[in-house]
């Protein structure tokens, strides 16, 4: 339905066909949009299911080995042995583009590289299982990093999907349809103004016609008289 305020004008025709023409071209970039999107959604999904039962797994792993040192070690002993870790960790953020999206990327760095150093006690006095514990959890943890990371991926790609997705629908189903509409308004009322015009023209050249049809008729007469 076109819009009341319309001004039924050549101008404001070309102006909506150029409106209309970006529109196409902005509507089509966005389905592709869209699409690219869902694609990239999709691979993080099938991502995050696969990172996330390999980090269940692990902590099971390192629970169920934690379980058994607890119950093989004293409480105070099991506390003394983790109270003072030697490993420390560093954490970095930063982002990377995905079709407009900014996500998120993590990286870690140990303080030492040498893989003993995950280990804050000393092996006599400790049961094997702890160490299955610890050694499991160190494991795990970087699988863990990545699922946060892809999890934030996932939804940040949810929420521009579902944006893009209502730009479309916007688009595909309100502002193009209302300016196809707008245009074949003022089209018609442009064609009907210029029938109405040539209509005017022609009753116009009608009536001067007939007056120089009269005026000769009466000039005829004058002079059909004068000569008699």
């Amino acid at each position: 339905m076109p819009s009341a305020t319309i001004n039924p004008t050549r101008q404001e025709l070309n102006r909506l066909k150029n409106r209309l023409r970006t529109s196409i071209r902005g509507h089509k970039l966005l389905k592709d949009k869209r699409d690219e999107l869902m694609k990239q959604f999709m691979d993080v999904v099938r991502e995050n299911r696969a990172l996330r039962r390999r980090v269940e797994e692990g902590l099971m792993r390192a629970h169920g080995s934690f379980t058994v040192a607890a119950a093989l070690m004293s409480p105070e002993m099991l506390e003394q042995s983790l109270l003072y870790p030697k490993q420390s960790v560093e954490l970095d953020m930063t982002f990377q583009n995905v079709m407009s999206v900014d996500v998120p990327q993590y990286q870690f760095k140990t303080r030492s590289e040498d893989p003993g150093e995950i280990y804050p006690y000393g092996f006599a006095a400790t049961s094997g299982e702890l160490d299955d514990a610890v050694a499991a959890l160190a494991q795990v943890f970087q699988d863990m990093l990545r699922l946060a990371e892809i999890e934030k991926t996932s939804q940040l790609l949810a929420e521009e999907i579902e944006k893009t997705r209502r730009r479309v629908n916007a688009l595909e189903y309100v502002k193009i349809p209302e300016m196809e509409a707008n245009i074949k308004y003022i089209s018609m009322k442009l064609d009907e103004n210029e029938r109405s015009n040539t209509i005017r023209l022609m009753k116009v050249k009608d009536l001067i016609l007939k007056e120089a049809i009269e005026e000769k008729r009466l000039q005829d007469e004058a002079a059909l008289e004068n000569f008699g």
